[in-house]
C-alpha cells in the first residue's frame, strides 16, 4: 500500500501558514459572505431553513452520466486550488490524442479582485431551484463584501477574527485560482478537475470560527470555467463537521470527530445534512454532464475510525444522494486500509452500480518507501502499484472501478509545510508531531529515513533547490517518475495529481513541473509506459540523500 497509516499526514501550505493547502495538497475551502454573515455565523448555523429544505424534497431532476471513453474511463486531472484553494487535474480518457487538445477561447479577465457574476454567463437566475434562491446556494444573492499556533484553518480564523478572516480568504480565492488556471489545464491535455470544499461552504456551527459561504461561490465560478473549457468536474467534500481525519488539510488538526467521540454520531448526521443540500442543487440538468463525479468524504481514516460505522454511513449517504437524483458517479475513499481489503464491499449500495473507489498514492509518507532508491522507486512505481490497481480494478480480486485520486513526484517529504507547520521530514529524522495544537508524539519519526541511511547525510537543502539547477540525470528520474505511476495509474480508471499550483514546491505543482521540463507536455502523451528498462540512476550520479 501507498502510504503507512501510522505517521501524520498534512498538507503542505504556502511558504507560511495560510489559507491555501498546507501541502501541495489540498485545503478546505470557503465563500465570501457579507459583514452581516460572517458576523452572525459563529452564534448558529447557516443552513438552509427547514421550509427551504422541504422545497428541495420537491426537485426530481433527472441527471445523466457522461462516459468516459471506450469501456471504462481513465481518468486523469489534476487539483485546482480553489476553495482550499486547490486543484487536481485529472484524465479519465485512457485513450485520448491531440484531437481533444481543444483551442482555448475567450478572453481573461484582467481583473483579480472581487468576482461578479459575469462568469455565471448562461446561468439564469429562474434556473435556480426556488428552495435555494435567497439562500446561500444561490450565487446571484449571496453577500460577500500566522503565525503563533496557526496550523490549519481553523486556527487561522480563529486567530484573524471573522472580518479579517473573510478578507483574508476573499483575497486569496479570487486571485489564486483563475479563468487562466482553468484554461492552461485545458491546454496540458486534462479532462477533469477535482475540486475540493469543505463543510462551511454550506454551513457553519456553533462555535465555529469559519469564514462561511466565501468558497460556495468560487466553486460554482470554477465550475462555469471548467464548462467553458471543456473540463468535467469531481466535487470534493475535503473537510466534513468534527474532522474526518484529525489532519489540517479537513480543517481542523487534533481528534477525529467524525463518527467518533461524543459528537460523532452528530457530526456524521450533519454531513448527511450537508450531502442531501449539495445533491438536490447539483441534480440540476445543467450540472449534468459537467459535474460527472461526486465525492463523498475525502480520506475518512479508517484505521482510527469503526469500520463498520463508517461502511453504514457510506451507504446511507449513497441512498441518499441517488434519492435526490444524482447520477454522477460517487467516489469513496479507500480509509487508509489498503486496496485488498475491499473486495466484496459495497457492492450493491449503489443502485446505479457506479461507485468509484479513490486510492491516493504517495511514497514519501511511508518510511519504508521513502527509503527506497531511484531506481527502486521507479521499479515500485512499474511493479507495485501495476499490481495493487490491476487487483483492485478486478471484482474476483478486489472492489472493481478504481481510481488514484492523488499522486505527486516527490521523492522526499522536504518541502515546505508538507508534514505539517514546523514539524520537520521524515527524510532528515526530524519530523516532531508533538509540537503544535492537536498534535501527539504518534507519527514522529526521529530518525533519518534517506536511502543512504545519512550516510551521506540526509539534507533537505537541495531536495528544495531551485529546479533549474537540477542535474540532467535527475530531470530525467523525475519525469519516468511521473509516466511510470500514470501508467500504473491508467490500469485502472486513471489519476488525479495532486496539485496544479504551489507557491513554490516543485514536485507538487503540474503547472511548475511543466515549466521545469518534468512532466509531461501533454497529460497524455507519456513516453515511458514501464515497459522498457528502468536505468541506474545510482551509475548516471543521481545523489540519493537530497
Amino acid at each position: 500500500y501507498s502510504r503507512d497509516p501510522s505517521p501524520v499526514r498534512s498538507p503542505s501550505p504556502s511558504p507560511s501558514p495560510s489559507p491555501t493547502k498546507q501541502r501541495p495538497k489540498r485545503v478546505p475551502k470557503s465563500r465570501a459572505p457579507s459583514e452581516s454573515d460572517v458576523a452572525t455565523s459563529k452564534a448558529s448555523s447557516n443552513a438552509l431553513s427547514a421550509d427551504a429544505l422541504a422545497k428541495l424534497d420537491a426537485l426530481n431532476h433527472d441527471v445523466g452520466w457522461a462516459a468516459f471513453g471506450d469501456g471504462g474511463g481513465i481518468a486523469i486531472g489534476v487539483f485546482l486550488l480553489i476553495l482550499a484553494i486547490v486543484i487536481p487535474a485529472a484524465i479519465l480518457l485512457s485513450k485520448k490524442n491531440s484531437s481533444a487538445d481543444a483551442a482555448v477561447g475567450g478572453n481573461m479577465p484582467s481583473s483579480t479582485t472581487k468576482p461578479a457574476n459575469a462568469n455565471l454567463a448562461g446561468v439564469s437566475k429562474n434556473s435556480i431551484p426556488q428552495s435555494a434562491q435567497g439562500t446561500v446556494l444561490d450565487p446571484f444573492t449571496c453577500g460577500y463584501n500566522t503565525h503563533d499556533n496557526v496550523v490549519d484553518e481553523y486556527t487561522l480564523t480563529d486567530k484573524l477574527g471573522p472580518s479579517k478572516a473573510a478578507s483574508t480568504l476573499e483575497q486569496h480565492y479570487s486571485s489564486f485560482v483563475t479563468e487562466r488556471t482553468f484554461a492552461d489545464i485545458q491546454a496540458a491535455g486534462f479532462d477533469h478537475v477535482r475540486i475540493p470544499f469543505s463543510y462551511w461552504a454550506v454551513t457553519t456551527y456553533s462555535g465555529d470560527p469559519y469564514v462561511p459561504h466565501i468558497s460556495w461561490r468560487y466553486l460554482l465560478r470554477g465550475i462555469e470555467w471548467a464548462r467553458k473549457y471543456g473540463l468535467r468536474v469531481n466535487l470534493d467534500l475535503h473537510g466534513a463537521p468534527g474532522s474526518q481525519n484529525g489532519w489540517n488539510h479537513s480543517g481542523r488538526q487534533g481528534r477525529i470527530n467524525w463518527l467518533n467521540g461524543t459528537n460523532g454520531a452528530l457530526n456524521g448526521q450533519r454531513t448527511l445534512d450537508i450531502h442531501d443540500q449539495l445533491s438536490k442543487f447539483f441534480a440540476q440538468p445543467r450540472y449534468k454532464n459537467i459535474v460527472t463525479m461526486y465525492g463523498l468524504v475525502n480520506e475518512p481514516r479508517m484505521t482510527a475510525l469503526d469500520k463498520p460505522t463508517v461502511l453504514n454511513w457510506t451507504t446511507t449517504a449513497i441512498s441518499l444522494i441517488r434519492a435526490n437524483n444524482v447520477s454522477a458517479v460517487l467516489v469513496f475513499g479507500d480509509g487508509f486500509m489498503g486496496l485488498d481489503k475491499w473486495q466484496g464491499q459495497l457492492q450493491s449500495a449503489d443502485p446505479l452500480g457506479k461507485l468509484l473507489l479513490d486510492v491516493h498514492q504517495y511514497v514519501v509518507f511511508n518510511v519504508d518507501q521513502i527509503a527506497l532508491r531511484h531506481s527502486d522507486k521507479l521499479n515500485f512505481a512499474c511493479g507495485g502499484w501495476t499490481a495493487q490497481m490491476l487487483r483492485s480494478s478486478d471484482q474476483a480480486t478486489g472492489f472493481g472501478p478504481t481510481m488514484c485520486g492523488e499522486w505527486s513526484q516527490a521523492d522526499t517529504d522536504c518541502a515546505q509545510y508538507l508534514n505539517n507547520v514546523g514539524v520537520g521530514s521524515r527524510w532528515e529524522g526530524t519530523l516532531n508531531m508533538a509540537s503544535g495544537p492537536g498534535s501527539s508524539n504518534s507519527g514522529s519519526v526521529l530518525n533519518p529515513t534517506c536511502p543512504t541511511k545519512n550516510n551521506p547525510k540526509c539534507e533537505c537543502a537541495d531536495a528544495n533547490a531551485d529546479p533549474t539547477t537540477y542535474s540532467p540525470a535527475y530531470k530525467q528520474w523525475l519525469l519516468q517518475f511521473a509516466e511510470a505511476q500514470m501508467a500504473s495509474f491508467e490500469r485502472g480508471w486513471g489519476w488525479f495529481y495532486w496539485t496544479w499550483e504551489t507557491e513554490t514546491a516543485v514536485q507538487w505543482s503540474w503547472k511548475l513541473g511543466l515549466k521545469a521540463g518534468i512532466v509531461p507536455q501533454k497529460a497524455f502523451a507519456k513516453d515511458f509506459n514501464c515497459t522498457g528498462s528502468i536505468p541506474d540512476y545510482g551509475a548516471l550520479g543521481l545523489a540519493e540523500n537530497y
